[in-house]
């Protein structure tokens, strides 16, 4: 996915915009990038590194010193390189964005016909960061180039831009990804994600809209374009990829996780000594759960934080699902002859939760039941690169139904629907699969119920292959 930070100040930036892309690194493993300006030099200062096996903190403490200025950008990616800086008859401006562009092959020919030419090559390929900012300077101002973007992109984007004079923040047309403007005495900051105000003492102040475009300048800020009356944000922020303590559309990630392992925890029949979670996004699901159902809450399985982060990430299938397996700490004295409730977030392919189970049962658990806090993924994500289902047949779900029915793609209206038998035998073949007593998904009710927004305004695509502007 990706997340970014932008800060436009009275006092230097440098340091509330190092703290405030870090608190993005839960949302991307590959790249992370900072860029300043200084009014006084007129200058770009500009610096990218590779983070795949190590914390953005580590990658850039040592060269802050020469970030010098008020105003800045700083992205964390799970793609391209970025930020890009750019000099253009718009003037002179640095840029990052959010999101999956699906028609990058066509948009780049559309460029280069034009005259253009491209220069940050992403491992051989088109960066797609550098791709909008061309895009943007074949109109005549900033407003009419990211417009231009919001008609031409398939996917999702949403952007930054940090020019001479302020911020430019630009929320994908139909919202999928968030940005929130945050205040204080001195400026303004803007970000994917307004967990990182808190520390660095910022208030937020603007949720902003569906291909709404606003510039903000150490003062104000000003809407230069509304939103748009549809909206389809990515339901799976709440459920896994949002950080617990952020706010997005003014609804709670964390509260919204309880509600959602509240809701199956009251419904759910099955008789267990206590639950527990597969960390750290079944928590909230698990702690809901709990109190639905009446049970104790344990942690029969705990993270190793220490020396695994997040951030480390192999490029191999193989040694990423052994990393994840390496986080993972199993605790012999609360499995030992006991019936758990397990809750997670997904099941994407099925292997790193039944090498899970395995364990379990090895250190000694009486049953295992698998509660998942969404419905089965069916669909790959069309608009957030969400790695791990780039690929239908990359998703268990698939490979059970062409299993079942000889092709992965018959009848899928049948396997979203919970009360058919094709979406039992479905969930009964991926029971077998995990090897655990009993296995139960969230409706889609329910997490429309729990995050508390009209269906039409979620983006559900994975789970139903519904969505606005395929």
């Amino acid at each position: 996915m990706g997340g970014f930070f932008g800060i436009v100040s009275a006092r230097p930036c440098i340091a509330d915009l190092f703290y405030g892309v870090d608190y993005h690194s839960h949302l991307g493993t590959k790249r992370a990038g900072i860029v300043t300006y200084n009014k006084d030099m007129k200058l770009f200062r500009r610096s990218i590194h590779n983070i795949e096996n190590a914390y953005f903190r580590n990658k850039f403490g040592d060269e802050l010193g020469k970030f010098v200025g008020t105003s800045g950008i700083g992205v964390i990616s799970d793609t391209d390189a970025q930020p890009i800086v750019v000099n253009s008859h718009l003037g002179r401006f640095a840029i990052s964005t959010v999101g999956k562009i699906n028609n990058i092959a066509e948009l780049e020919k559309e460029c280069l016909d034009c005259n253009q030419q491209f220069t940050e090559l992403s491992s051989g390929n088109t960066n797609p960061t550098e791709l909008v900012a061309l895009m943007i300077t074949r109109r005549h101002d900033f407003v009419e180039g990211i417009q231009y973007v919001y008609n031409k992109v398939k996917g999702s984007c949403s952007i930054l831009i940090l020019t001479e004079d302020g911020l430019i923040a630009a929320r994908d047309f139909y919202g999928r990804t968030p940005i929130v403007i945050g205040k204080d005495d001195s400026g303004h900051v803007v970000a994917s994600e307004n967990h990182s105000f808190a520390n660095l003492n910022y208030q937020t102040v603007h949720y902003i809209g569906p291909g709404e475009i606003v510039k903000i300048t150490a003062d104000s800020y000003q809407q230069l374009l509304a939103p748009n009356d549809k909206m389809q944000i990515c339901s799976f922020l709440w459920i896994y990829y949002g950080y617990p303590s952020v706010n997005y559309e003014d609804i709670n990630v964390e509260n919204t996780r309880y509600r959602n392992g509240y809701a199956m925890g009251k419904s759910d029949d099955v008789d267990a000594d206590f639950v527990s979670a597969i960390p750290d996004s079944g928590i909230g699901m698990a702690l809901g759960y709990a109190t639905g159902k009446g049970i104790p809450y344990q942690r029969a399985m705990v993270k190793y934080t220490p020396t695994w982060s997040r951030s480390f990430t192999p490029s191999n299938q193989e040694m990423r699902e052994h990393v994840a397996k390496m986080k993972l700490l199993p605790n012999r004295d609360l499995l030992r002859g006991k019936r758990i409730v397990f809750c997670d977030d997904s099941i994407v392919r099925g292997t790193q939760l039944r090498d899970n189970v395995r364990k379990m049962y090895e250190y000694g658990a009486k049953e295992v039941h698998i509660r998942i806090s969404c419905p089965p993924l069916l669909y790959g994500c069309e608009f957030l690169n969400f790695s791990a289902s780039k690929t239908q047949m990359e998703l268990i779900t698939r490979r059970v139904i062409e299993e079942l029915e000889g092709d992965p793609n018959k009848n899928l209206h049948r396997y979203m629907d919970s009360t058919s038998k094709e979406y039992a035998n479905m969930v009964e073949i991926l029971r077998r699969h995990l090897g655990v007593d009993t296995l139960k998904f969230n409706t889609l009710d329910m997490i429309t119920d729990a995050i508390g927004l009209p269906k039409e305004r979620i983006c559900t695509h994975c789970f139903d292959g519904s969505s606005f502007g395929l």
